[in-house]
């Protein structure tokens, strides 16, 4: 089964000026991915996603022209199910030989950013493909999946305070989701209005509606302080990435000043990144996301990390239908998968790239029993919205 061609597109979705929404990433006015599409040579087609950002706004010109120019020429006529030594080739460039001999890493240069999303999509293409030449989704390949559907959260959020609660109950509404997120941080201009926002959400939705908050890194260490303290009785489900990536001590030292369980990763690139939040005592609650992270394989080391020290596991899944199945397929098989993250904002990549759709009913998501990655891809989206 080898590798025939490697080819990445840019898709460039503008979302209506009705639809759009406002954050610390400024308006959503369109959703981008750089979709990967891998064939073998016995016909198999399988199909994965990166992204140039974490926010759905990017350019991705640069990642496309680093996965066909760079990466593909080295991997065609490769076996495509050899993927953890496909893995370790791309990572580890002219010395993966040492690497494979040896048995630790010798990374090429850019082995963060761009290039690790390059690689996390042409890793979720192989996983695909490798599901379905064995007719079985990819959990099965995981080890099987332990739950049938999972709990799903509402993630949105962005009303200011006055406005808040309804905008969560009308994303309540259409899944009957029983968790919400909303942001905070610096999309709210002062700490007091992100307070004031989440007492408004808690006072609004009662005592029954989980809330989750994330900061997007925006805050510094003592105005995450401050804003975990005058939130205490809220009863917060986590704060997610409260500082910037950058600041893991800083991180630490936030977690060790509240009992609000702290949520990272999505800004995180390999298994090395996570160990070291391990090593900082810095995060409950892992969130990896797929499509930038390193890709299934590398999924799958971060969540034994998080099972070795009772760290639960909630990716990163504001992307496209491909990082989504992704992670949903990591969750599924997961010991410590609790809860799927879903879009309520515009999000047409989830909802359009796919013949698929996923659908949340009462609060869940049905885990997906479809070979591979599940996703078949809509070709006239795909034409439509392609970037030349």
């Amino acid at each position: 089964m080898k590798i025939k061609t490697i080819t990445a597109t840019w898709l460039h979705v503008p979302i209506p000026e009705s639809r759009q929404h406002r954050s610390d990433f400024g308006k959503a006015a369109s959703f981008d991915s750089a979709l990967i599409r891998i064939e073998t040579d016995d016909g198999i087609v399988g199909y994965g996603e990166s992204k140039a950002q974490v926010g759905s706004a990017s350019k991705n010109f640069a990642l496309c022209a680093l996965i066909e120019q760079e990466l593909a020429p080295e991997l065609i006529g490769e076996d495509a199910r050899d993927i953890s030594r496909l893995w370790d080739l791309m990572y580890n460039g002219v010395r993966a030989k040492y690497a494979l001999e040896r048995g630790h890493v010798f990374p090429i240069l850019g082995r963060r950013g761009i290039t690790l999303s390059a690689i996390s999509g042409i890793d979720m293409a192989l996983w695909d493909i490798l599901g379905k030449s064995l007719k079985v989704p990819v959990w099965q390949l995981l080890g099987g999946r332990r739950h049938e559907r999972m709990p799903a959260y509402a993630s949105g959020g962005w009303a200011p305070a006055d406005q808040i609660v309804d905008e969560l109950h009308s994303f309540i509404e259409r899944g009957n989701f029983k968790a919400v997120k909303m942001r905070v941080g610096s999309g709210d201009g002062t700490l007091n209005h992100s307070v004031k926002r989440v007492l408004a959400a808690r006072a609004g939705l009662g005592e029954d509606i989980a809330i989750m908050c994330d900061a997007h890194g925006t805050f510094n260490v003592s105005e995450a302080k401050r804003f975990c303290r005058r939130v205490t009785e809220c009863d917060i489900g986590w704060l997610e990435e409260p500082v910037t990536a950058d600041d893991k001590t800083g991180l630490a030292e936030v977690r060790a000043c509240t009992d609000i369980p702290i949520a990272t990763g999505e800004s995180e690139f390999t298994r090395f990144a996570f160990r070291d939040l391990v090593d900082k005592r810095a995060a409950d609650i892992f969130q990896p996301d797929l499509s930038i992270a390193g890709g299934i394989s590398e999924g799958i080391k971060i969540e034994a990390l998080a099972s070795a020290y009772q760290i639960r596991l909630a990716p990163h899944l504001w992307g496209g239908a491909l990082t989504f199945a992704s992670g949903l397929h990591l969750l599924a098989a997961a010991s410590t998968g609790f809860i799927v993250e879903y879009s309520l904002g515009a999000n047409p990549m989830l909802h359009e790239l796919a013949e698929e759709d996923f659908l949340v009913s009462d609060g869940f998501i049905d885990i997906p029993d479809r070979a591979g990655l599940g996703v078949t891809i809509n070709q006239d989206f795909v034409e439509r919205y392609s970037v030349e």
